[in-house]
């Protein structure tokens, strides 16, 4: 097969594979007209029908990419991400050892360059089942490609050299692609809570009415928790060093040999490398692979962030089964098959099945770390594969949920007001023995007179399922005549609140303004654009 049938064969091959990835995010789309709660559309105007093919549904297909993830951390951990990446690790290393002085022609980095991408899968498939060693399989596919550059291909290099210096990259791509959802997620949250910093809510603990607070803080809560994460994210991100140039156990000897003992040049190989990659710096002290206590170090954050979102989308749940609060709902959304009237909130159903998965994930890396033997054990790489990719799409997919659910929350004030007035009056209670003390009645006599009033009107509650009338009771007894004028004052909502608005303004102030000061190119182009789910 000659080049150019070569590079077509492989061209047509990616680009296939690329639209069948980016269409099964969404196996049928509807174009819309018309607005909902959160910016998506009603009326359909086409339907496009999936691409996927037969054959590719007859096999099984993992949802985090045929049904939920984006298409950047899809193609982030696709295989011509990775392998057009270990092409490129050669190529930098060639470039580097001509630098160095090694007998390195132009003409062959020219044609190992000219086929960063030229893979063709069928021919590395095939060669890994006849090599059974997946590096080597393409060192020979690559070398295909370039006649001229094949001595030099993987020169002095370990299967890892490739293999953990790409897994490093798509590590650290990302976490930048989590982080700009996080950060889109954070500011429309923040927004939520701005909005509603002053609007009083029943606090609940132990799921029981509590002290009021208001929505805005309450949002806050997450808030807190996300910023967390964000530090969290980038702290990791920032200390993710390159393998780099090391050899089979990490001695660096082949490249010492290669320069004939001349440790300045392998040392400068190992930086040139890491900075062609886009690392600051890269591991000192290695064996034969990175320690795995990095990848335990990148999913513990991960794992973490999983937390956060479980406890963030059950809060909503429960508020939307108050029917305080609630997901976005489309037009034509169906809530159930059975019962129409529903508005079940999926999307954060979907958020904690999720997250449930990534908080398991954890185990993996931590028993790999603790297995490898001495300079490394191959039992690693087959988790890895695929623990590191489904901890990431999986960060992914509820980020990019949780996106669509930030920007487009509805609070329902009358519901939540309508729950307050049937605990409110029991919470002033305090507040009314004082008013009446200050107005000279006696303390204690007027603490009788409340139990007695607040015990029927709990009863009546309870027993036989009406509202509370407790304010009905207080301003009916003469007793209370004095502060009857002042009852609207006492039982005022915002009276209970103490400086929830106050925090929020606050915490936005001093926390989270800060923190998303350097996303402005980020978030600002988004902010007002909807997200669409997938599926």
């Amino acid at each position: 097969m000659s080049d150019a049938n070569v590079t077509t064969n492989d061209n047509q091959r990616q680009s296939r594979s690329e639209s069948i990835a980016t269409q099964e995010q969404l196996p049928m789309k509807t174009t819309r007209t018309g607005s909902t709660a959160n910016g998506s559309t009603g009326k359909d105007q086409a339907i496009v029908p999936s691409t996927t093919s037969v054959d590719e549904r007859s096999k099984y297909r993992s949802p985090l990419v045929s049904r939920y993830a984006s298409a950047e951390m899809s193609y982030n951990f696709s295989d011509v991400k990775k392998f057009s990446t270990w092409r490129r690790l050669w190529f930098w290393l060639a470039q580097c050892q001509k630098q160095l002085g090694l007998d390195i022609t132009d003409e062959q980095l020219d044609e190992m360059e000219k086929n960063l991408t030229n893979i063709d899968f069928d021919i590395a498939e095939a060669e890994e089942r006849r090599r059974r060693h997946d590096v080597m399989a393409h060192v020979h596919t690559f070398a295909r490609c370039c006649p001229k550059a094949s001595p030099i291909i993987h020169l002095g290099a370990t299967s890892a050299f490739v293999g953990d210096n790409a897994d490093l990259i798509v590590m650290r791509d990302g976490f930048d692609i989590l982080i700009n959802k996080l950060v889109r997620c954070i500011q429309r949250l923040t927004q939520f809570a701005q909005e509603y910093a002053c609007l009083p809510t029943l606090g609940y603990t132990h799921m029981q009415p509590a002290q009021l607070t208001t929505v805005g803080k309450r949002a806050c809560v997450w808030i807190q928790d996300l910023l967390m994460d964000l530090k969290n994210f980038e702290r990791v991100k920032r200390q993710l060093k390159f393998r780099g140039v090391k050899g089979t156990t990490g001695t660096q000897a082949s490249f010492l040999q290669l320069f004939n003992g001349d440790h300045f040049k392998v040392e400068e190989l190992d930086r040139m490398v890491t900075e062609m990659a886009g690392f600051s710096k890269a591991f000192i002290i290695c064996a034969q692979t990175y320690t795995r206590k990095l990848d335990v170090e990148v999913v513990s954050v991960l794992s973490s962030f999983g937390g956060t979102i479980h406890k963030m989308c059950t809060d909503i749940r429960l508020l939307a089964s108050l029917k305080e609060i609630e997901e976005p709902f489309e037009i034509e959304q169906i809530g159930s098959s059975a019962m129409p009237y529903k508005r079940n909130p999926m999307r954060c159903e979907r958020c904690c099945s999720l997250a449930r998965h990534l908080m398991t994930l954890i185990n993996d890396p931590l028993g790999t770390h603790s297995v490898q033997w001495m300079e490394r054990t191959l039992d690693d790489s087959a988790n890895k594969r695929i623990c590191i990719p489904e901890a990431f799409l999986t960060a992914d997919i509820i980020l990019f949920t949780l996106l669509n659910i930030s920007e487009g929350l509805v609070v329902y004030p009358k519901v939540i007001e309508k729950h307050i007035k049937q605990e409110l009056p029991f919470m002033a209670t305090e507040n009314l023995i004082m008013a009446m003390v200050s107005a000279g009645g006696n303390r204690q006599e007027c603490h009788e007179k409340i139990r007695t009033l607040s015990q029927k009107a709990a009863e009546r509650v309870k027993m036989d399922g009406l509202d509370n009338d407790l304010v009905e009771r207080v301003k009916s007894d003469p007793y209370f005549a004095p502060i009857i004028n002042k009852l609207d004052v006492l039982l005022d909502a915002k009276t209970f609140i103490g400086r929830a608005p106050e925090q929020v303004y606050e915490f936005i102030s001093r926390e989270v303004e800060p923190a998303l000061k350097n996303y402005a190119s980020t978030i600002t182009p988004n902010a007002t654009k909807p997200t669409e789910l997938n599926v």
